[in-house]
């Protein structure tokens, strides 16, 4: 266990916490690169859960969160492996493509309003 402390759960949270509680998967190189993927696409508004309307996009933390992944690349250069090298490349180049579109999309839809206005 770590040097800080922790609380003690009250009673009956610590009942909620395993509801919850799964296996979570190895921590590796292909899982951050996933996870940012996924952040992104999030924030592209590609991916909504359970929402009736699809969410506008954050084309601001999107593009911050691309640029991280492009840090990643850089930084990495000569360090990986090919499957790896393959997934953030791909990973890269879709999200950008995607990025490009979702920012055209809201470029026109804003267009749009504003003539109708």
């Amino acid at each position: 266990m770590s040097e800080v402390e922790q609380p003690e759960p009250e009673q009956g949270q610590e009942d909620e916490q395993e509801e919850f509680d799964f296996p979570l998967p190895p921590a590796s190189f292909d899982f951050l690169v996933m996870s940012l993927r996924a952040q992104a696409e999030v924030q592209l508004g590609l991916v909504h859960y359970g929402q009736k309307e699809k969410p506008k996009p954050q084309l601001n933390m999107a593009r911050h969160t691309i640029d991280l992944m492009g840090i990643l690349l850089a930084k990495t250069k000569g360090n990986l492996a090919l499957e790896e090298l393959r997934l953030l490349e791909n990973s890269l180049t879709e999200l950008r493509f995607r990025y490009v579109q979702v920012a055209e999309e809201a470029g026109t839809k804003g267009q749009t309003a504003a003539q109708n206005s």
